[in-house]
This record gives C-alpha cells, sequence and structure tokens, in this order.
C-alpha cells in the first residue's frame, strides 16, 4: 500500500468505524427486538420467532406500503421535473457573480425545522389558509386543499427538492460548454442535445439526487401525519405509530429493519443498470 492511500485510510477510518457502530449498531438492535414478542407493558419478551415479519406482509400492511413506494417515486419524479430546470439554469445561465447567492437560496429551507415548514403549508392550505381567502378574493369557492394524496406530495417535494438540485447542479456545473456546441455544430436540434448529451453526462447526479430524495420520502411520516391526517397512512407514520402510540415495539421494528433491508437490496440489485447508465 503505498503512503497516499494508507494516508486515505486512516482518514476514513474513524468515520467508517462510526457509521458503523451507529447504523450497524442501530439495525443490530432492531433486528433483534423484532424477532420477540410485545408484553403485556409495552416492552420485548425475548419469545424469538417470525411472527413480526408475517404480520408484515398482511394485505393491510402492503397497501400502506404500495401507497408509501407510490408517494416516493412520485416525489422522486416531480422534484426531478422541477430541479433538473432550476439546477441547469443556475449552472447554466445564472449570472456567475449571483451564484453562491442564489444556491444559498436553495439551501435555506434547511435552516427551518422540517416540523415549523410542514406547519406553514398547514396555514397556506387549511380552508381559511391564505390560499383559500386568496380565491375568496377573486370570486372563487374555497377547495378542499389539506388532508389529501396532493398536499402530501406539495410538502414532501417542497421539503426534498434542494436534495437533488445540488447533485444535478454540481453535474451540470462540470459539463463541458465545448461538447453542447459541438452537438449544435453537427445539426442536433435542442431536444436531440439534451437526450444524448446533456442527460447521459448528468446522470450520475441525476441518480445520486433520486436516491437522496427516494429514499427519505419512503420512510417519510410528518409530511403524511401533518398534511395527509389520519385518513391517509404511510409506512413511516404506521413504524412511528408503533413505537409511540401502540407500544409494539417488536412490529415496529420488523416494520423498520424490513424496510431498511429492502432499500439496501433494491440499491445493490440496481447498482449495474445505474453504473451502465453513467457510462
Amino acid at each position: 500500500m503505498s503512503p497516499r492511500h494508507r494516508q486515505a485510510v486512516l482518514l476514513l477510518a474513524p468515520a467508517v468505524l462510526l457509521l458503523l457502530v451507529l447504523v450497524g449498531g442501530s439495525q443490530a438492535l432492531m433486528l433483534v427486538a423484532s424477532l420477540g414478542r410485545r408484553s403485556a407493558y409495552g416492552g420485548v419478551t425475548h419469545d424469538w420467532g417470525l411472527q413480526n415479519y408475517l404480520r408484515a406482509l398482511e394485505p393491510l400492511y402492503v397497501r400502506v406500503l404500495a401507497r408509501s413506494v407510490g408517494l416516493a417515486a412520485a416525489t422522486t419524479i416531480a422534484c426531478l421535473v422541477v430541479g433538473y430546470p432550476v439546477a441547469y439554469w443556475l449552472a447554466r445561465r445564472a449570472p456567475p457573480t449571483m451564484r453562491r447567492a442564489l444556491l444559498v437560496l436553495v439551501i435555506l429551507p434547511f435552516w427551518t425545522s422540517f416540523l415549523v415548514r410542514m406547519y406553514a403549508w398547514m396555514f397556506l392550505l387549511r380552508t381559511e389558509g391564505l390560499v383559500n381567502l386568496a380565491l375568496g378574493t377573486i370570486g372563487l369557492p374555497a377547495l378542499s386543499l389539506l388532508y389529501n394524496p396532493a398536499a402530501v406530495l406539495l410538502g414532501q417535494v417542497y421539503g426534498e427538492l434542494p436534495f437533488i438540485i445540488l447533485p444535478l447542479y454540481a453535474s451540470l456545473e462540470k459539463l463541458d460548454p465545448e461538447l453542447l456546441d459541438a452537438a449544435a455544430d453537427l445539426g442536433a436540434a435542442p431536444g436531440q442535445v439534451l437526450r444524448r448529451v446533456v442527460l447521459p453526462l448528468t446522470w450520475p447526479g441525476i441518480v445520486a439526487g433520486s436516491i437522496l430524495v427516494f429514499i427519505p420520502s419512503l420512510g417519510a411520516y410528518l409530511a403524511p401525519d401533518l398534511l395527509g391526517g389520519a385518513r391517509y397512512v404511510y409506512v413511516g407514520s404506521l413504524i412511528q405509530g408503533q413505537f409511540a402510540v401502540a407500544r409494539d415495539i417488536p412490529f415496529g421494528a420488523a416494520l423498520s429493519f424490513a424496510l431498511s433491508a429492502g432499500v439496501l437490496l433494491a440499491l445493490w440489485l440496481l447498482r449495474r443498470p445505474l453504473r451502465a447508465g453513467a457510462g
């Protein structure tokens, strides 16, 4: 091993060790708890079995998972549709002197608690909120904007959008403008340049941003709880309810561990197609 590689290993070792302890340790605890049973007082009894995982396969919980996957997919697609033009404009069209200030505006929501931001959306979307007040001033009837899947999707897209803009911006900023000029000189239409040059070269940013949006959206519970209400249950809300309300720690642990394992397995299975797209 060369001195440079040895130095890199030494620098990375503390962070890797910390991640192994925190992530691996928490998942090990979840696995152990998921194999037990709920005690009469909400604890965990060491009656090992797979009953909690079998329960998670019941149609009721499968529908909740499917709804959550749909929300995560819709959030990712919407963030891509909105975020890609924004990132392109920031990287290729915005005045260089203003880019840093504009990037600060992109990450500005992170300076405020996600909970506070969701309450702000509730204030905007409720029946007596600003949106319906604005509609009333122009003679339009009030709309039911809160406690539905559209409100949940809106809150998720608002919360996750910066996570896809920043990786896309990093990929687009590195894009060589001479490649775009060469494609245009060869007679490629703007749509062809986008499809055959820009998108393939920015594929790593698309993949990174999509993963950063999809995984948190899959386990989201604040936006579904506050903007969706009790009528629409998602897997994040279900897990949170098992721990905090039902006090069924083994079943909540089983749902949590199965969700984490499923995401990791999906990423592992998709690693080759994702690399092929990047190539």
